[in-house]
């Protein structure tokens, strides 16, 4: 018996996980323009920059100057990714963006190490430094994340004991420090997720943790993206990061031509027909994509802003 949601909240990523693995260099001014067009989507939350090392990470150069630059919309949230306490320290620096913390845990210590540069053990020690940090700034700490939740390329497959243990391990650490966590999100950061593999690991989270919100990160590099969604779905998943026209990838998951996060546009369109609300508009959203593509200057791997949506094309065999 499918259990799907009402309405799904979309956590749109493409401006950070697509200019982050980009070759050719992009400029502020089209980032901005980006961001700026997925403000008038109807978008509730926009991940625009991640705060990390420009030598690794070249594309994220010019984070502050973006964050600086783009027009925030009334009512979307504003996000950053930053993976220790100076990325943090800069993104607070802002003072413009929207700061919430996160314990954030790797399922692979191989991609730990080649990511992060430190063991399983170490980025829990970490975590507990980091929720001190927040805690000097007043930052809620609500979420948890685990990286790698479903295979690793480095690895192989992770066992669903694995996680449970993890998020565990994020339950005790936030109750040392007199937290609550509300959501845990699932991140497929190599792809190697399937839809039975999507099921049986959130059946298994629901089963031993209930009180918890679930949110999925999936890649697409497969092909699986919306297959996993629609998985995600059946299990009453109600939350998903995605990247419009599909940009994006992991720089350190050692793929070939490593794809994005699940298309926002696909997935919108997908939840559109199947009566699910986003708040999204489909139509202005397609004109964003069509934008992306023109701006990394190859073409993007989202389907629908190459076929279109079906209500547009109802419209017009009405008359």
């Amino acid at each position: 018996m499918s259990d799907f949601p009402k309405f799904v909240q979309l956590n749109e990523e493409g401006p950070r996980e697509g200019f982050q693995i980009e070759k050719g260099p992009i400029s502020t001014e089209r980032k901005v323009e980006l961001i700026d067009m997925l403000s008038e989507t109807g978008l509730s939350q926009i991940q625009i920059v991640s705060f990390v090392n420009p030598k690794r990470v070249p594309g994220m150069v010019d984070a502050e100057e973006v964050v600086k630059r783009f027009t925030p919309k009334k009512g979307v949230r504003y996000t950053g990714l930053w993976l220790n306490d100076k990325g943090f320290e800069r993104a607070i620096g802002t003072g413009r963006l929207d700061i919430s913390g996160s314990i954030s845990l790797t399922a692979s210590e191989k991609f730990l190490q080649r990511n992060q540069q430190r063991s399983m053990a170490e980025n829990l020690a970490d975590q507990g430094k980091m929720i001190l940090l927040y805690k000097k700034h007043g930052v809620t700490v609500d979420r948890g994340s685990i990286m790698a939740a479903f295979g690793c390329n480095f690895e192989g497959d992770i066992p669903v004991p694995r996680i449970l243990d993890l998020i565990q391990n994020m339950l005790d650490l936030a109750e040392e420090h007199g937290l609550m966590l509300k959501t845990i999100s699932l991140a497929d950061t190599m792809a190697w997720a399937t839809p039975l593999s999507i099921k049986r690991m959130v059946a298994a989270v629901r089963e031993r943790f209930p009180n918890l919100r679930i949110s999925l990160h999936l890649h697409d590099t497969r092909g699986m993206g919306i297959a996993n969604a629609y998985a995600g779905l059946e299990m009453g998943v109600d939350s998903f990061d995605c990247t419009v026209a599909g940009l994006g990838g992991c720089p350190f998951a050692a793929h070939k031509g490593a794809a994005g996060n699940v298309c926002t546009e696909d997935l919108v369109f997908m939840l559109q027909e199947m009566g699910i609300e986003t708040g999204v508009n489909l139509e202005v959203l397609l004109e964003a994509a069509t934008l992306a593509e023109a701006i990394v200057g190859h073409p993007l791997p989202g389907s629908v802003k190459v076929g279109g949506s079906l209500n547009k094309l109802r419209a017009q065999l009405l008359h």
